[in-house]
Protein backbone atom coordinates (compact mmCIF):
# COMPACT_ATOMS: atom_id res chain seq x y z
CA UNK A 1 0.00 0.00 0.00
CA UNK A 2 3.04 2.71 1.04
CA UNK A 3 5.05 1.86 -2.01
CA UNK A 4 1.85 2.38 -4.29
CA UNK A 5 1.35 5.73 -2.71
CA UNK A 6 4.77 6.63 -3.18
CA UNK A 7 4.04 5.55 -7.12
CA UNK A 8 0.90 7.58 -7.10
CA UNK A 9 1.15 10.67 -5.44
CA UNK A 10 5.25 10.86 -6.28
CA UNK A 11 4.20 10.33 -9.88
CA UNK A 12 1.65 13.20 -9.64
CA UNK A 13 3.87 15.38 -7.59
CA UNK A 14 6.89 15.04 -10.20
CA UNK A 15 4.53 15.77 -13.39
CA UNK A 16 2.66 18.78 -12.24
CA UNK A 17 6.05 20.30 -10.95
CA UNK A 18 7.02 20.11 -14.30
CA UNK A 19 3.81 21.21 -15.90
CA UNK A 20 4.51 24.09 -13.37
CA UNK A 21 7.87 24.49 -14.62
CA UNK A 22 6.86 24.68 -18.29
CA UNK A 23 6.18 28.49 -17.72
CA UNK A 24 9.71 29.29 -18.60
CA UNK A 25 8.98 27.98 -22.31
CA UNK A 26 6.81 31.24 -22.70
CA UNK A 27 9.90 33.94 -22.07
CA UNK A 28 11.83 31.27 -24.63
CA UNK A 29 9.78 31.29 -27.31
CA UNK A 30 9.87 35.05 -27.51
CA UNK A 31 13.16 35.70 -27.11
CA UNK A 32 13.87 33.05 -29.70
CA UNK A 33 10.97 34.11 -31.93
CA UNK A 34 12.03 37.46 -32.42
CA UNK A 35 15.23 40.22 -32.23
CA UNK A 36 13.77 41.38 -28.88
CA UNK A 37 16.30 41.12 -26.15
CA UNK A 38 12.95 40.38 -23.64
CA UNK A 39 13.33 37.91 -20.51
CA UNK A 40 12.69 39.67 -17.09
CA UNK A 41 10.14 42.63 -18.85
CA UNK A 42 7.85 39.77 -19.59
CA UNK A 43 7.07 38.65 -16.13
CA UNK A 44 5.56 42.78 -15.92
CA UNK A 45 4.27 43.50 -19.15
CA UNK A 46 0.42 42.99 -19.72
CA UNK A 47 1.25 40.53 -22.44
CA UNK A 48 3.28 38.42 -20.22
CA UNK A 49 0.76 38.80 -17.60
CA UNK A 50 -2.01 37.72 -19.79
CA UNK A 51 0.05 34.69 -20.98
CA UNK A 52 0.74 33.56 -17.34
CA UNK A 53 -2.63 33.83 -16.07
CA UNK A 54 -3.70 31.86 -19.70
CA UNK A 55 -0.93 29.11 -18.91
CA UNK A 56 -1.85 29.26 -15.24
CA UNK A 57 -5.97 28.96 -16.02
CA UNK A 58 -4.92 25.91 -18.90
CA UNK A 59 -2.77 23.89 -16.69
CA UNK A 60 -5.18 24.44 -13.75
CA UNK A 61 -8.55 22.90 -15.70
CA UNK A 62 -6.35 19.77 -16.70
CA UNK A 63 -5.33 19.41 -13.44
CA UNK A 64 -8.85 19.45 -12.12
CA UNK A 65 -9.78 17.44 -14.98
CA UNK A 66 -7.37 14.51 -14.46
CA UNK A 67 -6.92 14.33 -10.89
CA UNK A 68 -10.04 14.61 -8.10
CA UNK A 69 -9.84 15.27 -4.30
CA UNK A 70 -6.70 14.68 -2.75
CA UNK A 71 -4.65 13.95 -5.50
CA UNK A 72 -5.64 17.25 -6.69
CA UNK A 73 -4.76 18.97 -3.92
CA UNK A 74 -1.48 17.26 -4.29
CA UNK A 75 -1.17 18.37 -7.96
CA UNK A 76 -1.88 21.64 -7.31
CA UNK A 77 0.61 22.35 -5.13
CA UNK A 78 3.27 20.97 -6.92
CA UNK A 79 2.60 22.92 -9.71
CA UNK A 80 2.52 26.15 -7.87
CA UNK A 81 6.16 25.21 -6.34
CA UNK A 82 6.86 24.39 -10.23
CA UNK A 83 5.71 27.56 -11.11
CA UNK A 84 7.72 29.39 -8.45
CA UNK A 85 10.96 28.08 -9.89
CA UNK A 86 10.10 28.80 -13.02
CA UNK A 87 9.59 32.14 -12.43
CA UNK A 88 12.91 32.32 -10.92
CA UNK A 89 14.87 31.14 -13.22
CA UNK A 90 13.47 33.47 -15.91
CA UNK A 91 14.56 36.33 -13.13
CA UNK A 92 17.64 34.64 -12.43
CA UNK A 93 19.15 34.25 -15.66
CA UNK A 94 17.30 37.63 -17.21
CA UNK A 95 19.43 41.12 -17.39
CA UNK A 96 17.50 42.59 -14.29
CA UNK A 97 18.86 43.60 -10.60
CA UNK A 98 16.46 41.00 -9.51
CA UNK A 99 18.57 38.45 -9.76
CA UNK A 100 19.19 37.41 -6.33
CA UNK A 101 15.08 37.53 -5.95
CA UNK A 102 15.32 34.82 -8.78
CA UNK A 103 17.66 32.61 -6.58
CA UNK A 104 15.47 32.85 -3.70
CA UNK A 105 12.25 31.60 -5.87
CA UNK A 106 14.18 28.94 -6.82
CA UNK A 107 15.59 28.00 -3.41
CA UNK A 108 12.21 28.51 -1.46
CA UNK A 109 10.25 26.72 -4.13
CA UNK A 110 12.77 23.28 -4.51
CA UNK A 111 13.27 23.29 -0.81
CA UNK A 112 9.58 22.98 -0.81
CA UNK A 113 8.90 20.80 -3.45
CA UNK A 114 11.98 18.26 -2.56
CA UNK A 115 10.67 17.86 1.03
CA UNK A 116 7.44 16.11 0.01
CA UNK A 117 9.31 13.82 -3.14
CA UNK A 118 11.63 13.03 -0.83
CA UNK A 119 9.19 11.96 1.79
CA UNK A 120 7.34 9.72 -0.64
CA UNK A 121 10.97 8.17 -1.75
CA UNK A 122 11.86 7.52 1.83
CA UNK A 123 8.85 6.94 4.23
CA UNK A 124 5.15 7.20 2.14
CA UNK A 125 3.47 6.03 4.99
CA UNK A 126 3.85 9.63 6.51
CA UNK A 127 3.40 11.09 3.37
CA UNK A 128 0.47 13.92 3.59
CA UNK A 129 -0.68 17.60 2.43
CA UNK A 130 1.86 18.68 5.48
CA UNK A 131 4.84 17.08 3.89
CA UNK A 132 5.39 20.24 1.55
CA UNK A 133 5.76 21.93 4.89
CA UNK A 134 4.00 25.01 3.06
CA UNK A 135 1.42 25.48 6.12
CA UNK A 136 4.59 24.41 8.64
CA UNK A 137 3.54 27.69 11.15
CA UNK A 138 2.37 30.86 11.25
CA UNK A 139 5.78 32.34 12.35
CA UNK A 140 7.30 30.49 9.43
CA UNK A 141 5.31 32.42 6.95
CA UNK A 142 5.33 35.62 8.40
CA UNK A 143 8.76 35.16 8.28
CA UNK A 144 9.09 34.20 4.49
CA UNK A 145 6.46 37.58 4.08
CA UNK A 146 8.93 39.86 5.88
CA UNK A 147 11.86 39.05 3.68
CA UNK A 148 10.10 40.04 0.53
CA UNK A 149 8.96 43.06 2.20
CA UNK A 150 12.26 43.96 3.48
CA UNK A 151 13.73 42.89 0.27
CA UNK A 152 11.59 45.14 -1.91
CA UNK A 153 11.66 47.98 0.37
CA UNK A 154 15.31 48.24 0.76
CA UNK A 155 15.66 47.45 -3.29
CA UNK A 156 13.46 50.77 -4.04
CA UNK A 157 14.58 53.35 -1.05
CA UNK A 158 18.44 51.94 -1.14
CA UNK A 159 19.12 50.25 -4.67
CA UNK A 160 22.19 50.20 -4.38
CA UNK A 161 22.34 47.78 -1.17
CA UNK A 162 20.68 45.24 -3.32
CA UNK A 163 23.29 44.64 -5.66
CA UNK A 164 25.14 41.47 -6.93
CA UNK A 165 28.03 41.06 -4.49
CA UNK A 166 30.20 38.35 -3.10
CA UNK A 167 27.60 38.42 0.18
CA UNK A 168 25.34 37.25 -1.64
CA UNK A 169 27.02 34.31 -3.17
CA UNK A 170 28.14 33.02 -0.31
CA UNK A 171 24.28 32.75 0.98
CA UNK A 172 23.53 31.19 -1.91
CA UNK A 173 26.42 28.70 -1.45
CA UNK A 174 25.24 28.37 1.98
CA UNK A 175 21.51 27.72 0.74
CA UNK A 176 23.03 24.74 -1.83
CA UNK A 177 24.97 22.87 0.87
CA UNK A 178 22.11 23.54 3.75
CA UNK A 179 19.60 21.92 1.28
CA UNK A 180 21.93 19.07 0.20
CA UNK A 181 23.10 18.14 3.84
CA UNK A 182 19.13 17.97 4.71
CA UNK A 183 18.20 15.95 1.76
CA UNK A 184 20.94 13.99 1.87
CA UNK A 185 20.31 13.27 5.98
CA UNK A 186 16.40 12.48 4.84
CA UNK A 187 17.52 9.99 2.48
CA UNK A 188 20.26 8.69 5.23
CA UNK A 189 17.69 8.35 8.07
CA UNK A 190 15.39 6.44 5.40
CA UNK A 191 12.09 5.76 7.16
CA UNK A 192 13.29 6.63 10.49
CA UNK A 193 12.46 10.50 9.12
CA UNK A 194 9.29 12.38 10.18
CA UNK A 195 8.58 15.31 10.09
CA UNK A 196 7.27 15.12 13.47
CA UNK A 197 9.13 13.99 16.37
CA UNK A 198 7.89 10.77 17.82
CA UNK A 199 6.73 9.81 21.19
CA UNK A 200 6.34 6.51 19.90
CA UNK A 201 8.69 3.85 19.21
CA UNK A 202 8.11 1.93 15.30
CA UNK A 203 9.17 -1.34 15.07
CA UNK A 204 11.38 0.01 11.92
CA UNK A 205 13.16 2.33 14.20
CA UNK A 206 16.55 2.24 14.76
CA UNK A 207 19.55 4.43 15.55
CA UNK A 208 21.01 5.98 12.26
CA UNK A 209 24.43 6.98 13.09
CA UNK A 210 26.26 6.92 9.68
CA UNK A 211 26.64 8.96 6.72
CA UNK A 212 25.82 12.52 7.45
CA UNK A 213 24.85 11.29 10.77
CA UNK A 214 28.44 10.13 12.07
CA UNK A 215 29.04 14.16 12.07
CA UNK A 216 26.20 15.67 13.22
CA UNK A 217 23.45 14.56 15.26
CA UNK A 218 21.04 16.45 13.66
CA UNK A 219 21.84 16.62 9.98
CA UNK A 220 18.79 17.59 9.01
CA UNK A 221 18.30 20.80 11.13
CA UNK A 222 22.02 21.59 10.56
CA UNK A 223 20.80 21.89 6.82
CA UNK A 224 17.90 23.27 7.16
CA UNK A 225 19.49 26.21 9.79
CA UNK A 226 22.25 27.38 7.24
CA UNK A 227 19.89 27.00 4.61
CA UNK A 228 17.53 29.60 6.40
CA UNK A 229 19.85 32.01 7.56
CA UNK A 230 21.56 31.39 3.83
CA UNK A 231 18.42 32.99 1.98
CA UNK A 232 18.21 35.97 3.85
CA UNK A 233 22.65 37.00 3.18
CA UNK A 234 21.89 35.88 -0.32
CA UNK A 235 19.04 38.57 -0.25
CA UNK A 236 21.26 40.89 1.40
CA UNK A 237 18.40 41.40 3.94
CA UNK A 238 20.34 43.06 7.32
CA UNK A 239 17.20 43.26 9.30
CA UNK A 240 15.80 39.97 8.65
CA UNK A 241 19.13 37.86 8.74
CA UNK A 242 19.78 38.97 12.09
CA UNK A 243 15.70 38.20 13.08
CA UNK A 244 15.98 34.38 11.29
CA UNK A 245 19.72 33.59 12.79
CA UNK A 246 17.95 34.69 16.27
CA UNK A 247 14.55 32.57 15.49
CA UNK A 248 15.72 29.60 14.02
CA UNK A 249 18.34 29.16 16.88
CA UNK A 250 16.01 29.13 19.23
CA UNK A 251 13.75 26.98 17.25
CA UNK A 252 16.21 24.30 17.13
CA UNK A 253 17.58 24.39 20.14
CA UNK A 254 13.52 23.24 21.94
CA UNK A 255 13.19 21.08 18.57
CA UNK A 256 16.12 19.13 19.78
CA UNK A 257 16.03 18.91 23.47
CA UNK A 258 12.63 17.83 22.57
CA UNK A 259 13.52 15.21 19.91
CA UNK A 260 16.09 13.44 21.63
CA UNK A 261 13.96 13.12 25.26
CA UNK A 262 12.55 10.73 22.62
CA UNK A 263 15.21 9.47 21.59
CA UNK A 264 17.25 8.60 24.53
CA UNK A 265 13.00 6.65 25.95
CA UNK A 266 13.96 5.06 22.45
CA UNK A 267 17.57 3.78 22.36
CA UNK A 268 18.77 4.27 25.89
CA UNK A 269 22.36 4.13 26.28
CA UNK A 270 23.12 3.72 22.58
CA UNK A 271 21.60 7.44 22.19
CA UNK A 272 23.41 8.44 25.49
CA UNK A 273 26.72 6.97 23.86
CA UNK A 274 26.31 8.37 20.72
CA UNK A 275 25.49 11.94 22.06
CA UNK A 276 28.41 12.02 23.33
CA UNK A 277 30.98 10.73 20.88
CA UNK A 278 29.28 13.61 17.99
CA UNK A 279 28.08 17.11 18.41
CA UNK A 280 24.51 18.05 17.35
CA UNK A 281 26.41 20.36 14.35
CA UNK A 282 23.93 23.73 15.38
CA UNK A 283 25.89 26.65 17.33
CA UNK A 284 25.72 26.75 20.89
CA UNK A 285 23.19 24.01 20.98
CA UNK A 286 24.58 20.58 22.87
CA UNK A 287 21.33 19.31 23.10
CA UNK A 288 19.38 17.42 26.10
CA UNK A 289 21.31 17.30 29.66
CA UNK A 290 21.86 13.96 31.28
CA UNK A 291 22.90 12.93 34.61
CA UNK A 292 26.00 10.62 34.41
Amino acid sequence: MAGSKLVLEGRISIVSFLSGLGVIIIPLLVKFGSHIDWIFDYLTDVNGKIAIAVYLTVINGLLLIIYKGPLYRVAVRACFLGFAFGCGLIISFGETTWTQFGWYMCSLSFFHYSEYLVTAIINPRSLSLDSFLLNHSVEYTLAAISSWMEFTVEKLLVPELKQLNWICFIGLLMVLCGEGLRKSAMLTAGSNFNHIVQNEKAQSHVLVTSGVYAFFRHPSYVGWFYWSIGTQIMLFNPLCFMAYTLASWRFFRERVEEEEISLIHFFGEDYIEYKKKVPTGLPFISGIRVNS
